[in-house]
């Protein structure tokens, strides 16, 4: 019988940073089941993210899946084209329980078995939390976020204990810091942080669990992909700016390896880049601190526009923009249907 696939649960900013996370596990070979919330695959860009999909992981049998037909159908395609035997796309949406059940039941049907669950769907609201004036508009970032990995976890815990397999959770170093505009992501994620360090618990060594906290790392999300006030996705980089400043943005193929070897030595947890670690160590020991800052670097004074924060104009004074974002944050060619 083939060996089975880990699920990745995902969206396209973050598809690359976690497709690399399919290294094979001794001589066994692997089938990976991927689940993509909203992929928004560019078609100049397919041969890339694919490369980092089958590298190292030659034989691999994947289970797509993704609420965009088309591009799903790209990227199976690809992946069949470098070498994937067996490639199955499922149309799918993480925030609804019924589709993650069929994923995961669709994996067992094809190929027998299940390795790896690697979650990681996300969309990120901006705003201010009193400028919200209808609160369920926010609603998507619980139910993709945190309930999208609750759901895909829970359908496939029963087959990852059969194989002594592993959950990669893919979350967020914004589970811990507290920074303006992105309440609703910061709790969801620091929700989904606490929700797999219980089940550790719960589990033992049945299945492992390895935690993932990234920083900046090149996606959509870094290009300026966000949920507005009404509750639409939209690209909006000056806003972007305002948000991320002069942080350097990881590129994502460093990511990508980083969370394979990770998951490969069965770490609890990765940050990366690590340097992200010392502003956990702020927040734990200065927390005071990190809050005045953080309220005065991103926040300018009343009345007065985003545009006008610390964090813009330290990053227009200096133009390290070029120099801190990779080219893909650059480009206004950003798909949001």
């Amino acid at each position: 019988m083939p060996h089975a696939v880990p699920v990745i649960s995902m969206v396209v900013c973050l598809y690359d940073a976690i497709s690399d996370a399919h290294v094979p596990i001794g001589d066994k070979e692997q089938i990976w089941s991927i689940d993509h919330n909203k992929i928004q695959l560019l078609k100049e860009e397919c041969p890339r993210y694919i490369i980092l999909l089958v590298n190292d992981a030659k034989g691999a049998r994947l289970v797509l899946a993704a609420r965009r037909h088309k591009s799903l159908e790209q990227v199976a395609d690809i992946a069949y084209w470098l070498g994937s035997p067996d490639v199955i796309s499922v149309n799918a949406d993480v925030s609804k329980v019924e589709d993650c059940q069929r994923l995961i039941a669709e994996a067992i049907r094809n190929f027998g078995r299940l390795d790896h669950l690697v979650s990681n769907a996300a969309v990120t609201p901006l705003y201010m939390f009193e400028d919200l004036v209808e609160v369920n508009n926010a609603a998507p970032a619980m139910d993709i976020n945190f309930w999208g990995a609750v759901y895909t976890t829970h359908f496939a815990i029963p087959h990852l204990k059969e194989t002594k397999g592993k959950i990669i959770a893919i979350t967020s170093s914004a589970g811990y810091l507290p920074a303006a505009r992105i309440s609703f992501y910061n709790a969801s994620k620091a929700a989904l942080i606490s929700f797999f360090e219980t089940l550790r618990v719960e589990l033992g060594t049945q299945i492992g669990i390895t935690i993932v906290t990234p920083g900046l790392v090149e996606s959509e999300l870094t290009k300026g992909k966000f949920l507005t006030l009404e509750g639409k996705l939209e690209v909006d980089q000056v806003m972007r700016d305002v948000e991320m400043s002069v942080t350097p943005i990881l590129p994502v193929e460093k990511c990508a390896r980083s969370i394979g070897k990770s998951a490969c030595r069965g770490d609890n947890y990765l940050t990366e880049p690590p340097w992200f670690k010392t502003l956990f160590i702020y927040v734990l020991l200065f927390p005071e601190v990190v809050d005045l800052f953080e309220r005065w670097f991103l926040i300018p004074g009343p009345g007065k526009p985003a545009t006008d924060a610390p964090s813009k104009i330290l990053l227009d004074v200096t133009g390290l923009q070029e120099y801190v974002y990779p080219p893909s944050a650059l480009s206004p060619h950003i798909k949001v249907d």
